[in-house]
Order: C-alpha cells, then sequence, then structure tokens
C-alpha cells in the first residue's frame, strides 16, 4: 500500500487553512504532518515553518502574496518540499519571484483550485476564439464577501487572461478595470472588469460575450469553500511526485496537453 501523502498547511489558522484541514482528515492518501501560521502566533499543534518543511512531502499555502513568495524561496533553498500556492493578488514581481521558485521545485499555482471554474477558463478562451471581437463585446463580472482585500480576484484575472488568449491578444494591452466619468465610446477588442464586494458571497464569475443582437454569459457560482480546499488537497497529492516546474489546475486536471 502506498504511503499517504505527507502535507503541512501554511495559514493553518485562517478560513482556507482550516478548510483543508478538514479536507485531508477524510482522505486516506493524504495526512497533515504540520501546520503553520504567521511568526508569532499561537494555537493548539502550530509549528515554526523550517519544523513544518521538515516534516513534509508538499505544503499547501493560501495566505499573502509576501508570504507565500517567502515560503517558496524558503522551499527552493532547500530543494522542497512541493508547493501549492492559493493565494491571490500576486503582483507582476510576485509571479516573477515564484517563477525562479518553481524552477527547483515542484509547484502549482492558480488563481482558482475549482473544477468548474477551470473547465470554464477553457470555454471562455474557445468562445473569444470563436466570436470575433468587432462583433462581441467581453464583460467579466465577480462579487466575493467583504473581506476580500484584492480586485478583480485572481480567478477574474485568470478568465481575462483566457479571453484574451483565444482572440491571440495580452491581457495587459486590452484589459478595462476601471470606468469612471466620461470614458468615451468602448474601443473595440476591450476586455472589461466589474467587482462587487459584500456580506458572505464565497464566488461568483461570470463572462458575458455581447453583440448588438445577442448576449452570451457563461458564469459559474461557488457554494462552499470547500469545493477549493478539495481542488487544492488534489493538487497537492499530483504535484508531489511531480519533478520541478510550474504547474496549473489544468495540468492537475489534464486539461492542457504538455510537452
Amino acid at each position: 500500500m502506498t504511503a499517504p501523502i505527507r502535507i503541512a498547511i501554511a495559514g493553518a489558522l485562517g478560513r482556507m487553512g482550516q478548510a483543508v484541514a478538514k479536507v485531508i482528515e477524510a482522505r486516506d492518501d493524504a495526512v497533515v504532518t504540520a501546520r503553520f501560521d504567521r511568526p508569532g502566533a499561537t494555537g493548539e499543534g502550530l509549528v515554526s515553518q523550517d519544523a513544518a518543511l521538515d516534516a513534509c512531502d508538499v505544503v499547501i499555502d493560501f495566505t499573502t502574496p509576501a508570504s507565500s513568495v517567502a515560503l517558496g524561496q524558503a522551499c527552493a533553498a532547500r530543494g522542497g518540499p512541493a508547493l501549492v500556492i492559493g493565494s491571490t493578488g500576486l503582483a507582476e514581481a510576485d509571479l516573477a519571484a515564484l517563477a525562479l521558485v518553481a524552477a527547483k521545485v515542484p509547484m502549482v499555482q492558480t488563481g482558482n483550485y475549482s473544477l468548474g471554474v477551470n473547465m470554464l477558463v477553457g470555454l471562455v478562451e474557445q468562445a473569444a476564439r470563436a466570436l470575433a471581437a468587432q462583433d462581441y463585446d467581453i464583460e467579466i463580472f465577480e462579487a466575493h464577501h467583504k473581506r476580500k482585500v484584492d480586485a478583480p480576484s485572481g480567478t477574474a484575472l485568470m478568465l481575462g487572461e483566457a479571453a484574451a488568449r483565444g482572440r491571440g491578444l495580452n491581457l495587459l494591452t486590452v484589459a478595462q478595470r476601471v470606468r469612471d466619468g466620461i470614458t468615451g465610446a468602448r474601443p473595440t477588442g476591450e476586455i472589461g472588469f466589474s467587482v462587487m464586494r459584500g456580506g458572505g458571497i464565497v464566488g461568483e464569475h461570470s463572462v458575458s460575450f455581447v453583440a448588438e443582437d445577442e448576449i452570451l454569459t457563461l458564469s459559474h457560482s461557488a457554494r462552499d469553500r470547500g469545493l477549493f480546499a478539495r481542488g487544492a488537497v488534489a493538487a497537492a497529492i499530483w504535484v508531489a511526485t511531480r519533478p520541478a516546474g510550474a504547474y496549473d489546475m489544468q495540468d492537475v486536471l489534464g486539461l492542457k496537453p504538455r510537452p
């Protein structure tokens, strides 16, 4: 019988950290071997980051961009363990730093660990490829709970990247993330974003392709953050035995061929 994958949880006191622990407890192929949080945090069973990294095959991290980068660099310096990064709000500099980490250890990093969302990403790319920019405008809407600190969400940006990719464009050149005042007519090919924050919304995302005579909307609704935890744990079990490299959830699910 294969030994269970040993998983450490970063940000163990947070809501996602607790959700990840609950998912692992229900599985036979993985076990929580360490839990840690920010320096100085206290709680039953918490250990230091170094002790946690000594005790696991892979660490799951839903914390902050700065903490994720620091954790990744610590793993790279040691030559392991593998990483699953779920933090959102990563800036270009953070992503560049994590790319260097992935050259030394296997790492899954994505803006969303939901199976449904990753299917949505593929559908958005296909639709953007098929529906011409001169005929169909693209608008992305997302809604989350009032405690979320970044906007647009990492998932909304994933969807924007998929739409831009489908049209052979760089999202940075066509994204419109803020509209206010006299904005003028909409440029052809623009990809717009709008954001709602309030209450306890787990996550709502939709992508609309808007023509003069019809609107096609592709959407996903998250009902429980446990679905993200389940995806992250599946990613951890998958990546624990992979070579060093940068992976995403579509790799984990076998939805994207690799060279």
